[in-house]
């Protein structure tokens, strides 16, 4: 018996449409995070970027349960002295609603390179429409 390892030519990539619509914005980020790494193929390894590319739609149309509307605060800082910025979700989702989704699946991915070339796998709309039509097979991911 021997021990099987994923080598580099083995990964195969599949595009992923999923629909953010009505959806939790937690929930959806945790599967979408669980695509990129590629945890839901049996050639996963830790160390090598085997996930598939996603295509999120309609994120202007995720939901929050509770009062994160107005209680959740995301903040950046200028790297001056007091340039603390501070945005509420609610003012967030109004002015860049991808942002928020891809700000939730980048702190469930890897912090270091292998995280970055997850992450670079995201396509993130607010609206229906998508340049992707050509390279997706896979329409939907059933939750």
């Amino acid at each position: 018996m021997r021990t099987y390892s994923t080598k580099a030519s083995d990964i195969e990539r599949e595009w992923w449409v999923m629909d953010a619509s009505g959806k939790i914005l937690g929930r959806l980020a945790s599967e979408v995070a669980r695509l990129l790494k590629g945890k839901h193929k049996p050639i996963y390894s830790p160390h090598l970027d085997v996930g598939d590319y996603v295509v999120v739609v309609n994120a202007a149309k995720v939901r929050v349960t509770g009062n994160k509307l107005t209680q959740k605060i995301y903040y950046r800082h200028s790297q001056y002295p007091g340039g603390l910025k501070s945005t509420s979700l609610k003012r967030m989702m109004e002015t860049y609603p991808t942002r928020v989704i891809e700000h939730a699946v980048k702190g469930m991915l890897p912090h270091n390179r292998l995280g970055a070339a997850m992450f670079k796998k995201l396509k993130v709309y607010p609206g229906a429409e998508h340049p992707h039509q050509a390279q997706v097979k896979v329409t939907e991911k059933e939750s």
